[in-house]
C-alpha cells in the first residue's frame, strides 16, 4: 500500500494566502493528497467554501482548522486547531472579537503609513482584498500594486516590520487560551512550528509543559523549514510529553513562492499515519 501525504497547515485568501479555498482544495486533489487542513489566521471564513469544494472528491479529506496568533512572554506563538466545530456560535463570537481588534489595529497602521508618506486608506485596503482577514502581507501587496515600494520585502524592511515605525502590534490571546478555545469547540490543539520561535530546548519544553497542562494534544514535528536535527528535537519532545505528531507546509501560494503544497521546499512529507492518530484522539 502506497502511503499518501497529508498537509495539516495551509492558508487561503480568507487570510494571507493567494489561493481561494476552492482553488486550494482543487490543488490538493491534483497533488494527490489524502487530506488537507485549511488553517487560516484567526478566522474560519474560508471553511464552508473549502468543505463544499471537498465534497467533489471521494479520495480527499478536507479538515476544518484555524491558526491562532497568541502571545507568550513577548513571543508570537501560533496554535493550530484541527477538526473544530467551526460554526459553533461561541467560537464565532470570540473570532468576531479578533476581527474587531484587527480592524482597530489596521486603521492605526494606515494612519501611520499615511503620516510617513505612504498614503493608505483602510477602506480602500479592505476593498482590494474583500472577505480576507487583513494581514501585513496584504499591506505589502497593496503597496507594491500602488508603486509605493519596489518589492514586498521593502514594505517589511522600511515600514511594517516588527521594529518599524508604522507597525502596530495587535492584542493577542495567550497560547493556553487558544488551546482551551479549540478544545471547547471539539477540536485538536497543536503547537505550530515550534522551531521558528528561536527558543532554547529548556524554554521550549517549559512552554510545551504549560500547554500540555492546558490540554495541548499535538505538536508540529514535520514542517517545511525544519532540518533533520530540528525534526528529531521536536519528535523527542513529542515523545516526552506524549503529544501527537502533526505537520504541514504552511502553504500561502504566491505569498511564500518557494513553498509548495504538501512538499514545502521539495522534501516535506507528512504521512497519513500521523493524521490517523490525530483522528483517533477525537474518539
Amino acid at each position: 500500500m502506497i502511503m499518501r501525504p497529508v498537509d495539516l497547515h495551509t492558508h487561503s485568501t480568507a487570510s494571507d494566502g493567494t489561493y481561494t479555498p476552492t482553488q486550494l482544495i482543487d490543488y490538493a486533489h491534483e497533488k494527490g493528497l489524502a487530506a488537507i487542513a485549511l488553517t487560516d489566521h484567526d478566522t474560519t471564513k474560508g471553511l464552508a467554501e473549502a468543505m463544499e469544494a471537498g465534497r467533489r472528491y471521494d479520495d480527499l479529506e478536507v479538515i476544518p482548522g484555524i491558526e491562532f496568533s497568541t502571545d507568550y512572554e513577548g513571543k508570537d506563538i501560533h496554535i493550530v486547531g484541527l477538526y473544530m466545530h467551526y460554526d459553533d456560535p461561541e467560537i464565532q463570537r470570540r473570532l468576531q472579537e479578533f476581527v474587531d481588534s484587527r480592524v482597530s489595529r489596521n486603521r492605526k497602521m494606515c494612519r501611520l503609513l499615511t503620516e510617513h508618506g505612504v498614503p493608505m486608506d483602510f477602506d480602500d485596503l479592505q476593498a482590494a482584498f474583500p472577505d480576507s482577514v487583513i494581514t501585513r502581507a496584504h499591506y505589502a501587496a497593496y503597496m507594491l500594486e500602488k508603486g509605493y515600494i519596489k518589492s514586498r520585502q521593502e514594505a517589511f524592511d522600511r515600514y511594517i516590520g516588527d521594529n518599524c515605525e508604522c507597525f502596530v502590534p495587535r492584542e493577542k490571546i495567550t497560547p493556553d487560551m487558544a488551546v482551551k478555545m479549540i478544545l471547547d469547540a471539539g477540536g485538536v490543539p497543536i503547537l505550530a512550528h515550534p522551531i521558528l520561535y528561536g527558543m532554547s530546548d529548556a524554554r521550549l519544553r517549559k512552554l510545551v509543559g504549560e500547554l500540555k497542562e492546558a490540554g495541548l494534544k499535538g505538536i508540529e514535528a514535520i514542517y517545511t523549514t525544519y532540518t533533520a536535527s530540528d525534526e528529531r528535537q521536536i519528535m523527542e519532545i513529542a515523545k516526552d510529553y506524549d503529544l501527537l505528531i502533526s505537520g504541514g507546509s504552511d502553504f500561502h501560494g504566491a505569498n511564500k513562492q518557494d513553498i509548495d503544497l504538501a512538499v514545502g521546499y521539495g522534501k516535506l512529507f507528512v504521512p497519513e499515519t500521523a493524521l490517523e492518530k490525530i483522528k483517533e484522539s477525537l474518539n
